[in-house]
């Protein structure tokens, strides 16, 4: 690896995950804010359900890697939503099987390291209709918002019972009120004002949670120093300021 080793934090999960380094998704925007300060990894899988996760659980995490992650954020549940296929192939995972699936997961990831924390990341809504205009399907699309309801209040349920922190996904983008029209590209997937949302909700968690260390952006050192003599330095007569600090930028975003 190179270095210097920095925190590692881990998106593990679905498309969802997948795809957060397109169309100024939510990981991209995390991999900046923590540009010199943690390395963002991805490892997601489109079409992906908590099934299929567990079977590669120990590839993505092996215990015994000289360095664990900080923090490994954890999305599945849309998928495993889907309505059972005819044919008995498809994605779904019936709910008491993928309540089984996350909290094997959760055991596994806080076997890591005492040090490792985790954030679930319930299912968030759909937009049925964009669904069928961008899809140019009829019939029925296997997926619905009620089901996906059903999966993230199990995913919360189930991680206020093993002390995991979580984010309702289902019920903060929502509460925009054009949700519908601004959060998706496709109706599944998120917009860029989507993931604005959602990192919204993982900084939140990061200031208010008393983990030590604090992994909020604010609070991890900025690897090498900023101070250069190459800089011009901008003073109000009582404060000198290097123009180059990158962490002016980010707070006029983020905080």
């Amino acid at each position: 690896m190179v270095g210097p080793e920095r925190p590692q934090f881990v998106l593990f999960g679905s498309s969802i995950v997948q795809f957060s380094f397109s169309n100024e998704g939510w990981g991209a925007i995390l991999a900046d804010l923590y540009a010199r300060k943690a390395d963002i990894l991805l490892r997601g899988y489109s079409g992906w359900n908590s099934r299929r996760a567990l079977q590669v659980l120990d590839q993505v995490f092996p215990k015994d890697a000289a360095v664990q992650p900080s923090l490994v954020i954890v999305y599945f549940g849309g998928n495993d939503s889907m309505r059972p296929h005819p044919s008995g192939l498809g994605p779904h995972v019936p709910l008491p099987e993928y309540i089984e699936n996350m909290k094997k997961i959760a055991l596994h990831l806080k076997s890591l390291s005492t040090k490792t924390r985790i954030i679930f990341l319930s299912s968030p809504p759909i937009n049925e209709q964009q669904i069928r205009e961008s899809l140019r399907v009829l019939g029925d699309l296997g997926r619905s918002n009620e089901s996906c309801r059903i999966y993230s209040e199990a995913c919360l349920k189930l991680s206020q019972e093993m002390n995991v922190t979580a984010i309702d996904l289902w019920t903060v983008l929502q509460q925009r009120d054009d949700w519908l029209t601004a959060c998706f590209t496709d109706g599944i997937h998120l917009s860029s004002e989507g993931s604005k949302i959602v990192v919204k909700e993982i900084l939140k968690v990061l200031r208010e949670a008393e983990w030590e260390p604090s992994l909020h952006w604010r609070s991890l050192p900025t690897e090498f120093s900023e101070d250069s003599s190459l800089y011009p330095v901008a003073t109000d007569g009582k404060t000198t300021v290097n123009v180059s600090n990158s962490d002016m930028h980010r707070t006029l975003l983020w905080d």
